[in-house]
């Protein structure tokens, strides 16, 4: 079984951060600076990286496919590690860059567009994939969904 939507979630978040840069670039209001604005920047993207390293390591780790666009390649539902903490560390990496570029962009409208692609990844993306794993893994996966939040 292949997804419905087939944009694969790189696309995505490469939509929304081109979206949040042509807003900065033609709304006249909401510009913001603070102290320490770009060191949040920093930590953001690096927790982003991070993030995402320990993901992709838990996956082949796991010997399963980190191709968001066919679960059905799925041979392991991964529950230890970051997956103890969050059931999608990949997109949470992708929402964390958005955040980054925001405060670097420096437009407080940028948030709304960061929440656009919380509540897309949520309905195109997560939904679907979790409908998946539930038919895959049944009890296992519930029992996991009850215990994880979807993204922090």
């Amino acid at each position: 079984m292949t997804m419905k939507l087939k944009i694969p979630p790189a696309l995505v978040f490469l939509f929304f951060g081109s979206c949040m840069y042509l807003l900065d670039l033609w709304l006249p209001v909401g510009e913001f600076d603070f102290f320490g604005r770009k060191w949040l920047l920093w930590v953001l993207t690096g927790m982003a990286i991070l993030v995402t390293g320990i993901a992709l390591l838990q996956f082949a780790r796991a010997g399963t496919s980190i191709d968001p666009r066919n679960p059905d390649k799925s041979k392991v539902l991964v529950t230890s590690g970051i997956y103890n903490y969050t059931r999608n560390p990949m997109y949470l990496s992708l929402l964390l860059l958005l955040l980054a570029w925001g405060l670097y962009l420096g437009n407080a409208f940028n948030t709304l567009l960061a929440a656009l692609f919380v509540a897309y990844m949520n309905r195109f993306q997560i939904v679907p994939e979790e409908e998946f794993l539930e038919k895959e893994f049944g009890q296992l996966f519930r029992s996991y969904c009850m215990a994880v939040r979807r993204w922090f």
